[in-house]
């Protein structure tokens, strides 16, 4: 009872042996396309990080308003207004420019990720991958119509 049922069951010591040569593409799982290469490889990644940051920034910038719309109504209550000059209307004013400004950047930041990586995912769309090429086989209509 050696065998336990593998292949090469007593030379197989852990290492890539099994494994096909280095120069075989690797298939994607929609449709059995070559793998990427170079900067495709990173750019569907990409674009939905970048994505997810504009997102995410957007989102912080429309809370940002409604707290700063918030402040600015609650202060006003007493008759005072957020645009005088005072301290207290100045420490309002400025309670999320950190924030705001951060979250400007990162949104531009996420845009242009996003921007280059569907720029990118477009250029090379019809790129065939390391195993495609012609099979030598032509197919016309009348092949495919059965005539």
């Amino acid at each position: 009872m050696d065998d336990s049922g593998t292949a090469n069951s007593g030379t197989d010591s852990g290492t890539d042996e099994n494994y096909p040569e280095n120069g075989a593409a690797q298939q994607d799982a929609d449709g059995g396309r070559g793998a990427r290469q170079g900067l495709a490889r990173y750019a569907r990644p990409a674009l939905i990080a970048g994505t997810v940051i504009a997102i995410v920034c957007v989102a912080l910038l429309v809370i940002i308003f409604f707290l700063d719309s918030f402040n600015a109504t609650v202060y006003s209550v007493g008759g005072k207004d957020v645009q005088d000059t005072t301290d207290e209307a100045k420490a309002i004013r400025e309670s999320y420019a950190a924030v705001r400004a951060g979250a400007a950047v990162f949104l531009a930041l996420g845009a242009a990720l996003a921007a280059a990586a569907g720029l990118v995912l477009y250029r090379h769309r019809n790129d065939a991958g390391v195993n495609d090429g012609d099979s030598g086989e032509d197919v016309d209509f009348e092949d495919l119509g059965g005539a």
